[in-house]
């Protein structure tokens, strides 16, 4: 029996079961008429702002600043509301403020520089900023943003002006109340904290959180505070979601990489990762053993030989030995990955002491392989499988390790498809003609949107419902495999880091997608695979620095494409000339903003030093973006559309209205 419905004008039917569900919120003709109109208002509003930034790696100090400080927005508005009232060193102070109002404060007592006149300037004018920062959002929106113990108190400030004349005492005498009873701290704190919501509407991260950098899980946190946020998984991600999963190969890799950067911080201290039982391995198997390519590196590239560091370099070598082993196993276990070539660690000649690769054969710079059985170079010993063994149980029992990587998986996918723009970490990949390179080790053939969508479901699938090792394979595949969209290079040079002196031999070639992707055909033919309209949209990754020092822009093909890998990373800072990019689309359009390098909170708290960054505007619309231009904005006027059927229902009896 077809079950009764109204009818409304987009011809969409509503089933009258499911209105009566939502009249329970809308009772009356009235309630669903005032949520219409108010629905229909916000459409109008400008859209809200958005940020984009990219390849993180760890650099907490940094990028936590970048998040806070809006990348430059909320220092540019305080300059804009007080600059010809402030002195320069004034809005410094006040910007230290709402970028770190705990510290700051504690600073300043410390000092003895807090009075009364100085809590109430100060709440004076952070009430002034965030009234600009909030111009934009309804009153509904901001007072959702509030800490609900001050929600009332800051919602009256907001919208009293101390210039209304039948309501400037009031609006002093909440000031002083709130100084008088010992409660400064916590409103300069508040506010404080809703100016930095209100300056950023979305937070998109194109990847890379992980790797090299100093502590990436303090930047997890962060990020999971933030109110509003998607993640595109980098290949140093899927790296970790592998550990954490319990891929060996994956788990010794990412030990080796932070001894190899010489941060057990964030094993250790982060996460709660015991490598005791690697130390004590490492030190009795490589004991005599000087293990010099294995020193770790600081972020000049240069190695730190230090009475600390010796054991830390044994330790990388016998984590390293053990990767190089696992990862011959995988490739051994998935020939449809076409990476025999990659096994060097079976293609070694141990009596002459060289490995082959690409088809030359190379002297070894490292010859001392005490655990290598050379009639079964893959095959662990029973100490290494121990060390191995202990190392999982450490990563899958990790509740902050854990509780980070479902934050990861929850927030995070291979892309995402946001107001039009199109957002991965590294490439989609291609052939040499420059047509979606086929991946045909699945069921079926994939390539281009359907193999970036099987991917996903694979990662999510492997992640939560807990899949053997051998499956998480492809998680390995998805860090350093010749296709992998997020790698985008044809294989991994570890190895021939480590034991070849020839560098050509380190030299990783990028997929093919980098090449063709800055020709404005090659983007459309990605818009069409992803269903996107040619004239309004972007590709936006990062993966690749950009060699801004030397004249490289990261806007390309006619501005359709944005590569915002702009240098978090110290090391990278080399090659990029800069400290990072922020991507910003707000209602006028996007601009791009290049920071220079960091010197540290201590700087900040301080100094009240700033990132100093500069700012290019790309592309201004002629006229202002508004929410019903958006992904919002469609799922608004969808929304309007059923409340107009319920309404309709009411007034045309089909359903009661409930008047208490």
């Amino acid at each position: 029996m077809q079950q009764k419905g109204c009818r409304y004008l987009t011809g969409k039917t509503y089933a009258l079961d499911y209105l009566e569900l939502l009249a329970k919120d809308y009772p009356t003709i009235q309630s669903v008429s005032t949520e219409i109109i108010n629905l229909k208002a916000i459409l109008n509003l400008p859209k809200g702002t958005e940020h984009f930034i990219s390849d993180l790696h760890g650099e907490y100090e940094s990028v936590l600043h970048v998040i806070k400080s809006a990348s430059g927005v909320i220092k540019n508005k305080i300059d804009d509301l007080y600059v010809n009232t402030l002195s320069e060193s004034e809005r410094k102070l006040l910007a230290t403020i709402v970028y770190y109002p705990e510290q700051k404060l504690y600073y300043l007592k410390q000092k003895g520089e807090l009075t009364d006149e100085w809590y109430s300037l100060t709440l004076l004018r952070l009430v002034e900023l965030c009234r600009m920062a909030s111009s934009k959002y309804t009153r509904s929106k901001v007072r959702k943003a509030m800490p609900e113990d001050f929600a009332y108190i800051l919602d009256e400030l907001l919208h009293t002006e101390d210039t209304e004349i039948n309501k400037h005492d009031y609006y002093m005498r909440i000031i002083s109340s709130i100084i008088e009873i010992g409660r400064a701290d916590a409103f300069v704190i508040a506010l404080a904290n809703l100016i930095r919501r209100l300056s950023i509407d979305h937070l998109h991260i194109l990847g890379d959180i992980f790797d090299r950098g100093p502590r990436p899980d303090i930047i997890m946190e962060e990020l999971m505070n933030h109110h509003s946020i998607d993640i595109q998984w980098g290949n140093h991600d899927i790296e970790w979601i592998g550990a954490a999963s319990g891929n060996d190969a994956l788990i010794a890799n990412v030990v080796r990489n932070s001894l190899r950067y010489n941060n057990l911080d964030v094993l250790e201290i982060g996460y709660g990762i015991n490598t005791r039982t690697l130390a004590n391995f490492a030190n009795k198997t490589y004991g005599d053993d000087p293990c010099e390519n294995f020193l770790p590196i600081d972020w000049q590239r240069k190695s730190i030989k230090t009475r600390d560091t010796l054991l830390t370099a044994k330790m990388h070598k016998a984590i390293s030995i053990i990767q190089f082993k696992l990862e011959a196993h995988i490739i051994e276990s998935h020939p449809e990955y076409e990476m025999d070539e990659r096994a060097l660690i079976t293609h070694i000649d141990y009596e002459k002491n060289t490995v082959c690769t690409d088809g030359k054969t190379y002297p070894l710079s490292d010859t001392h392989f005490p655990t290598v059985d050379v009639g079964n170079p893959a095959m662990l010993t029973d100490e290494e499988q121990k060390v191995i063994s202990s190392l999982r149980r450490s990563f899958l029992h990790s509740e902050k390790l854990r509780k980070h990587i479902r934050f990861l998986i929850t927030k995070g996918g291979m892309y995402k498809v946001y107001n039009d723009n199109l957002l991965f970490h590294g490439c989609i990949p291609m052939d040499e003609t420059g047509e979606f390179e086929t991946v045909s080790f699945f069921d079926v053939p994939l390539k281009g949107r359907d193999y970036l969508d099987h991917a996903d479901k694979i990662v999510r699938n492997i992640y939560l419902s807990g899949s053997e090792d051998s499956e998480s394979d492809f998680l390995w595949y998805l860090w350093c495999g010749k296709n992998s969209p997020l790698y985008g290079k044809d294989s991994y040079r570890i190895f021939e880091r480590y034991f070849i002196d020839d560098e050509n031999t380190h030299k990783e070639k990028k997929n093919n997608y980098y090449e063709h992707i800055e020709k404005v055909s090659v983007c459309q033919k990605v818009f069409d695979d992803f269903e996107l309209a040619k004239d309004v949209s972007h590709i936006i990754n990062g993966h690749v620095p950009v060699r801004t020092g030397k004249g490289e822009s990261p806007i390309k093909a006619d501005g359709r494409l944005f590569v915002i890998d702009g240098g978090f990373s110290r090391p990278y800072q080399i090659t990029t000339g800069i400290a990072g990019y922020t991507l910003i689309n707000n209602s006028y359009g996007f601009s791009i903003t290049a920071h220079e390098p960091f010197t540290g909170l201590s700087d900040v708290l301080e100094k009240d030093f700033d990132l100093h960054s500069s700012r290019t505007i790309i592309d201004i619309k002629a006229k202002r973006r508004q929410v019903k231009d958006t992904d919002i904005g469609k799922n608004i006027t969808g929304r309007i559309g059923v409340l107009t059927e319920l309404l309709e229902a009411y007034k045309k009896g089909l359903l009661r209205e409930h008047i208490k």
